[in-house]
């Protein structure tokens, strides 16, 4: 097969100006008022820029420069592709808060009805004298599935979390340890889950870039994308308590009466601890792409001001590229994502062969953007030859296990003896 290769070639002389012009907000302190108009412009443009060793992916040859914001820990990742655009201390294991209860719903989902019918127990109870959010459960108060994973995403619930995981698991510490498994299965590669509510644990961390394939995941059940969206939810009286609860969700990007509200964001979770800090996962779409924003360890009331101003700049500097497939046959995939303007001669790949298919790498800048999966017809064309000859050796083995006369002699004989015939055959005709 003929194999694709695409050079690495210079961006746009326009692209590398917008580098300079970032749209992330400008952490500084007050210029003298004395400066020139060049100082102020060199001082703009260097506050507007991290160093590569703070923003990773300023290191990429071509890649649109970001700036530094001051939480620890963040990333914002498109989703289709897992492109990577802006990188803070990604694998930085840190504590989660309560985004930790984003991996309990999913998990919950994965392995539940929404009508099953919860009921609390000690174990849950303890959650509303657990120094946490709870909505003041009761021992024997009963539950729909469904309304626990609003109390969960939308009031913050510690009581039904912990409820929800031994409903599911059998035990809290059963249900931990299958939000381990699944993280495992997901690609974290540096999670640690100890509770499910996120509470303080010394033990429990995980990364940005692991919270980004939780949250990606989560986000492709429907029913979760309409929980995490909700603002407000009523859990109606119950068996046990004397009348309705009004959850309110305190996330505010997707509150259109907060200051930190944000249109193109589709749904979310903000936690806090003394021990994490503020912490955000959200996830947006504007543009024809979708990203998720992980923000970790930030100051209170800062992280959705930052989440925006990374959202932003991931939504002004990237865009979809779409892969022409005229020299080879695309089974899957074929779109990357890439700085406004890039092109395929940007773009460098890397080949693999697996169970007939070859899945393309796409590069640029050597920062991974997107893959492929390709027929592999040259293996096919080679299976074809191989079924071939095994065939032919086949009827050779089939003619020598009947007769004693090699299988060509007897091939000539009945090709004589249909000739006679059909001589014989013309002479009726003619006669």
């Amino acid at each position: 097969m003929k194999k694709k290769r695409i050079t690495a070639a210079l961006l746009a002389l326009g692209l590398s100006t917008v580098t300079v012009f970032s749209q992330l907000p400008v952490f500084a302190a007050e210029e003298a008022a004395e400066t020139t108009d060049t100082d102020q412009a060199a001082a703009q443009a260097q506050v507007q820029t991290a160093d590569p060793s703070i923003v990773t992916t300023n290191g990429t040859d071509g890649w649109p420069q970001a700036s530094d914001i001051s939480s620890t820990a963040a990333i914002v990742m498109e989703t289709s592709t897992n492109t990577v655009l802006y990188s803070k201390n990604a694998d930085q294991p840190l504590y989660p808060a309560s985004a930790v209860k984003i991996m309990t719903c999913l998990l919950a989902l994965e392995n539940s009805s929404l009508d099953e019918q919860v009921t609390m127990t000690a174990t849950g109870v303890s959650g509303v004298t657990d120094g946490g959010a709870n909505i003041s459960s009761q021992i024997d108060e009963v539950f729909t599935m469904e309304q626990c994973l609003y109390a969960i995403m939308v009031g913050s619930a510690n009581d039904i979390a912990l409820q929800v995981a031994e409903h599911v698991g059998g035990s809290v510490d059963a249900f931990v340890q299958n939000m381990n498994a699944r993280a495992q299965e997901l690609g974290c590669t540096n999670t640690v889950f100890t509770n499910p509510t996120g509470l303080p644990d010394e033990n429990q961390h995980i990364t940005a870039h692991d919270m980004a394939l939780i949250m990606e995941t989560a986000m492709t059940n429907e029913t979760f994308r309409t929980i995490a969206a909700t603002t407000s939810y009523t859990i109606p009286a119950t068996n046990v308590s004397g009348g309705e609860r009004v959850l309110t969700n305190s996330f505010t990007m997707i509150n259109n009466a907060s200051d930190g509200y944000y249109e193109p964001c589709i749904g979310g979770k903000e936690g806090y601890t003394e021990a994490s800090g503020s912490t955000l996962v959200c996830e947006a779409s504007k543009n024809n792409m979708n990203l998720v924003c992980v923000v970790l360890n930030g100051a209170s009331g800062v992280t959705d001001d930052e989440a925006i101003a990374l959202l932003n700049y991931g939504f002004d500097n990237f865009s979809p590229l779409t892969i022409a497939d005229n020299d080879f046959n695309r089974i899957s995939g074929g779109t990357v994502i890439t700085p406004n303007g890039a092109t395929e001669d940007n773009l460098t790949t890397e080949d693999t062969s697996s169970d007939g298919q070859i899945i393309r790498q796409y590069y640029f800048g050597g920062a991974p953007v997107g893959t492929a999966v390709l027929e592999d017809t040259e293996q096919e064309t080679n299976e074809a030859a191989v079924t071939g000859q095994k065939n032919m050796e086949a009827a050779q083995k089939y003619s020598a296990s009947h007769t004693t006369t090699p299988y060509y002699i007897i091939g000539a004989i009945g090709a004589a003896f249909l000739l006679f015939f059909l001589f014989l055959l013309i002479k009726v005709i003619k006669s």
